[in-house]
C-alpha cells in the first residue's frame, strides 16, 4: 500500500518561493510516476508537475512552467516541489499523488493516479 504525506506549506508573498515535501512509503520505483496536483476553491483539481520515476522524465502544465520543478532524493523516498516567483493564483491546496505505471510511461490524467496524500494548503498573499 502506497503512502504519502505532504509537508512544506504556508504563506509566501507574491514573487516568493516555497519547496513542498511529498514523503513516500517505500515501493519499487520503476513501477511509479509522481505528479503534484492542486485545487483552489471553487475550480477543479489540476496537475502542476509530473515525474516518472523510472527515467527521471518530467511535464509541466504551462501555467507553472520556468517556475516549478519537481524532483527526488531517492535516499529519502521524498519528491519535492520547488516552486518559485510565486503568484496569487498559485493559492491552492497541493497534492501529491502516485500512479502504478508501465517502464518510462508519465500519465496527466487525473484519472490515473489511484494514491494521494493529505493535501498542503499555500497561499501567495501580501
Amino acid at each position: 500500500q502506497v503512502q504519502l504525506v505532504e509537508s512544506g506549506g504556508g504563506l509566501v508573498q507574491p514573487g516568493g518561493s516555497l519547496r513542498l515535501s511529498c514523503a513516500a512509503s517505500p515501493f519499487r520505483a520503476s513501477d511509479y510516476a509522481i505528479a503534484w496536483f492542486r485545487q483552489a476553491p471553487g475550480k477543479e483539481r489540476e496537475g502542476v508537475a509530473y515525474l516518472s520515476l523510472a527515467v527521471g522524465s518530467t511535464y509541466y502544465a504551462d501555467s507553472t512552467k520556468g517556475r516549478f520543478t519537481i524532483v527526488r532524493d531517492n535516499t529519502k523516498n521524498t519528491v519535492y516541489l520547488e516552486m518559485n516567483s510565486l503568484k496569487p493564483e498559485d493559492t491552492a491546496v497541493y497534492y501529491c499523488a502516485a500512479a502504478v505505471t508501465g517502464w518510462g510511461l508519465l500519465p496527466t490524467g487525473l484519472h490515473e493516479y489511484g494514491y494521494w496524500g493529505q493535501g498542503t494548503q499555500v497561499t501567495v498573499s501580501s
